[in-house]
């Protein structure tokens, strides 16, 4: 049966769509198959231009090659304007779309045979790629095992070469693949067609979903849909499990480039199946498309990655790639082990293992009514009992561990336990909020989860993955009931008999630590143990941590360094992840307990001390008196906020270092250089100048908002902020499209960089000054506007406590508009007031077309102190176009 092929198809051109008879092989030998398949070819040929190679892509059940429409787009736009031209060949499976339907049932070795006999039908030379979706994933790998010379490289989106055993199948398949449920739901009816193209979000377009159901619009069309379900090796007698079991096998020995997409949220192929294949394909490049799910190719823009992707591997021939690729970035990183040798971040703390001076000091446990002080010895003891332990558990070099343990000596015990042995610790904080944390550990597949009670339920009720450990020791009850398989003093106790193992390379993972999420999903940012190193390094040298320093720290970046330093370190009582909830007298009490003389804490929480310090007692003045540094990073920090956090430390040295999770130290400026920078203040938040040797630079905002400029270090020029330093991340966990963004060079300054997001400028000093972030910026028929100028001219005025400026209307014709919190604040949310709104217009050198007032500006979860710009924007669209005015 040969089902009719449509004339035109939605969002396809014309003499794209062609059939072709080919020779069937294997089971089907002798027979005159007849195929349909996208194909680029004549476009390309009756235009003049030559393909550079061509990308084989193969379709999943019940989809068929209309789903690549979007590679045949994008490839064709580059072609015509010059770039690479890929040809683009995607089949209809036998059975499947409008290729012949026959009376043969194939099994995953059949249909590898069958792609093989169209791909030497079509004498395909030269790079060939091959791209699959679903179980097409399969079929597209197999063929690829099976001609490693022939292939170039391979991609797939959303799929797996091997399910655990033991592991049901998902749902969705289960529901389906029941006999008794089979040809009921995929054949008799269209239940299982119509459920996978309701897997799209946003859902398809009408006469999309009408493209994908035509091809099967009877049983007798379908009958393949029926067959690829059955084909599912979910037994290992099953037919195809062969099949698939040498191709999970092979792929470990297929060396050539490699790109793994997926979309989170698949009820079909989970995350342990990419990290399956994964392990099979070390040297892969993997993105997740947060968000996106298994109709991946319908709901993000895939096809540009691949594209790009390929210039990148330099298979598109040419000079088309990136002028950073990472063999530059790792031949810097081994420079610079030459000039300065690598000494492990758990070094000092081995250094002072016979040390009995206090280490750690616990705020929120008591002994005795004091608090819990915990001894060098004592703590590296501990470290040293839990690395033995925790790898006689099983926890190998490379594993992923999720640490759900609040700041403190067991956190810190745990941490350096795994950093020893070489697993890569997972630091996701509450500040995430539940879906986001969820979203996080997730994405990580960790195969070890160490958790207090709190945590390792959550991890049972969101279906974390990974073994479990619980901090505390639980009644049998609990433990069996959350899943844990031990304790950490069990962990420990066994870890007293045995021996550390060998420690990790310099250039091995360390840890993957969690952007904010305050500018859409939060990332995992991968660092090596040098990386690490060089953190400690710098921030010790920069200011100056000797042993007898002490180190209180209410920022939750830093809590876990005073180890590595070699100081005593306390954590003030607080809830870590909300930072607000610090107290001027908890931060007493934690220096005066710790003999500290180094302070550290968020804007957030820095606030909160200035606005509880009446509630100080002479002793605990006193105590703070003692300080002679103290540091706020992670968002800026107004110079009034500054001078306040002074008055209670008056012999500190105030700092305010720049950073961010992917370079947690940046530049660094004192109280003393900002009140010197007011006399001739630049519009943004003044941050210093670079710290040890790291590097900034600035790529010039265009006309239409975006960072195109070369990296310049020409002073009063806008744009975005580039950085460079020893302690800059590796990559970003699983998010290679993003990672390329962000560390990309230029031809005039190739190297490791990484572009923050945040704009920008350098004055004629070398300080750099922030003027906001790149998403937030205004592109107005004047061209750009920077948000943090005008919001700080608007925040001159006495009764307006803070302000934000956002921009509305189209890109390139948007206007400014003010939301302000004003003292005292609004009772609710909606216009300002007129005589605020002139008074708001004549502050600023901007023009403002709108001023809002709203009770608290919405700000983001883990640092309660950025204000979320994007939210406000969308919000006082939504105000300024007659929606009743509710909170942002």
């Amino acid at each position: 049966m040969i089902p009719s092929v449509p004339r035109e198809l939605p969002g396809v051109e014309s003499n794209v769509s062609t059939t072709r008879v080919v020779t069937g092989v294997g089971a089907d030998a002798g027979s005159q198959r007849r195929w349909h398949l996208l194909d680029t070819a004549p476009l390309l040929a009756r235009e003049g231009i030559t393909p550079v190679g061509t990308i084989v892509a193969v379709h999943g059940n019940p989809t068929w090659s209309y789903l690549w429409r979007g590679l045949v787009a994008a490839s064709l736009q580059r072609a015509r304007a010059g770039g690479p031209a890929w040809r683009i060949v995607a089949v209809d499976q036998l059975e499947m779309g409008y290729s012949e339907r026959t009376s043969l049932t194939r099994g995953l070795p059949q249909r590898i045979a069958d792609l093989g006999a169209i791909i030497d039908d079509l004498d395909i030379t030269g790079t060939l790629v091959t791209l699959g979706h679903d179980w097409g994933g399969p079929v597209s790998l197999g063929w690829a095992v099976r001609n490693r010379d022939r292939v170039d490289a391979v991609a797939v989106l959303n799929t797996a070469v091997h399910h655990p055993a033991g592991m049901p199948l998902p749902s969705a398949l289960r529901v389906a693949g029941a006999r008794s449920l089979l040809a009921t739901t995929t054949v008799k009816t269209t239940a299982f067609l119509d459920t996978t193209l309701a897997l799209a979000d946003p859902p398809l377009a009408p006469d999309v979903r009408a493209a994908y159901r035509a091809p099967y619009a009877s049983s007798e069309l379908r009958r393949g849909i029926g067959a690829f379900v059955a084909d599912i090796p979910a037994t290992p007698d099953h037919p195809s499990t062969p099949a698939l079991d040498e191709l999970a096998g092979g792929l470990v020995d297929l060396t050539v480039p490699a790109l793994l997409l997926r979309g989170p949220r698949d009820p079909v192929f989970g995350e342990h199946h990419l990290d399956d294949l994964a392990r099979r394909l070390p040297h892969a490049d993997i993105h997740r498309f947060e968000g996106a799910g298994h109709m991946l190719a319908e709901e993000r823009p895939y096809a540009d990655l691949v594209l790009d992707w390929l210039d990148d591997k330099g298979l598109s021939g040419g000079d088309h790639g990136d002028p950073v690729d990472r063999g530059i970035r790792a031949e810097e990183e081994n420079a610079h082990d030459d000039a300065q040798p690598f000494v492990p971040i758990w070094q000092r703390l081995h250094d002072r293992r016979d040390d009995g001076d206090t280490a750690v000091v616990d705020l929120t446990r008591r002994v005795g009514g004091e608090p819990l002080d915990v001894s060098w010895n004592e703590l590296a003891q501990r470290v040293d009992q839990l690395a033995a332990g925790f790898a006689a558990f099983g926890i190998r070099p490379g594993d992923r561990v999720s640490l759900l343990v609040q700041p403190g000596p067991t956190l810190t015990a745990v941490l350096y336990a795994c950093l020893r042995i070489g697993a890569v610790v997972v630091v996701a904080d509450r500040g995430l909020g539940i879906r986001g944390l969820s979203r996080a550990v997730r994405g990580t597949e960790p195969a070890f989860v160490v958790g207090e009670q709190a945590g390792l339920a959550a991890a049972r009720a969101l279906g974390w993955p990974g073994r479990r450990i619980s901090a505390p020791n639980l009644p049998a009850p609990a433990a069996r009931a959350l899943g844990v398989e031990a304790s950490l003093a069990e962990i420990a106790a066994s870890g007293s008999r045995a021996a550390v193992p060998a420690p990790p390379s310099a250039h091995d993972e360390a840890a993957i630590l969690f952007t904010s999420g305050s500018t859409g999903p939060a990332k995992g940012v991968v660092y090596t143990h040098a990386q690490l190193a060089a953190l400690r390094d710098t921030l010790g040298a920069h200011f100056d941590v000797t042993p007898d320093v002490g180190l209180v720290t209410g920022f939750a970046p830093f809590a876990l360094l005073g180890p590595a330093l070699g100081t005593r370190s306390a954590t003030p009582r607080m809830d870590v992840s909300a930072p607000r909830t610090l107290t001027a007298s908890a931060v007493a009490e934690a220096v005066r307990a710790s003999r500290a003389r180094i302070v550290f804490l968020s804007p957030a929480a820095v606030a909160n001390v200035c606005a509880t310090a009446d509630a100080l007692t002479p002793d605990d003045r006193a105590a703070l008196a003692q300080v002679r540094t103290f540091l706020s990073t992670g968002a800026p920090v107004s110079i009034d906020l500054l001078r306040q956090a002074h008055q209670l430390m008056p012999a500190a040295a105030a700092h305010t270092p720049y950073g961010m999770t992917e370079c947690l130290l940046v530049t660094d400026v004192t109280l003393d250089e900002l009140e010197s920078a007011q006399q001739a203040p630049d519009a943004g938040v003044c941050v210093g100048t670079p710290i040890g040797s790291g590097t900034v630079r600035i790529s010039a905002l265009d006309d239409d908002g975006r960072a195109t400029g070369d990296l310049s270090d020409t002073p009063h020029v806008t744009g975005e902020i580039v950085v460079s330093a020893p302690h800059l991340k590796r990559g970003y966990h699983r998010l290679w499209a993003t990672d390329r963004d962000a560390v990309r060079g230029t031809q005039a300054h190739p190297g490791r960089w990484h572009r923050t997001g945040d704009v920008g400028h350098l004055d004629g000093e070398g300080r750099l000054w922030v003027e906001g972030r790149l998403p937030h910026v205004i592109v107005t028929t004047d061209g750009p506007v920077t948000p943090v100028g005008p919001e700080q001219q608007i925040e001159s005025i006495d009764d307006v406590r803070r302000a934000a400026i956002v921009g509305v209307g189209p890109r390139g014709r948007q206007v400014c508009v003010a939301v302000v919190e004003t003292m005292p604040g609004a009772r609710r949310p909606g216009l300002a007031p007129s005589d605020l709104a002139e008074r708001i217009r004549a502050a600023s050198d901007t023009p403002v077309a709108a001023a809002l007032v709203v009770p608290a500006l919405p700000t983001d979860i883990r640092h309660n102190s950025k204000i979320d710009r994007s939210r406000l924007a969308a919000w006082a669209e939504r105000v300024l176009a007659g929606a009743k005015p509710s909170a942002p």
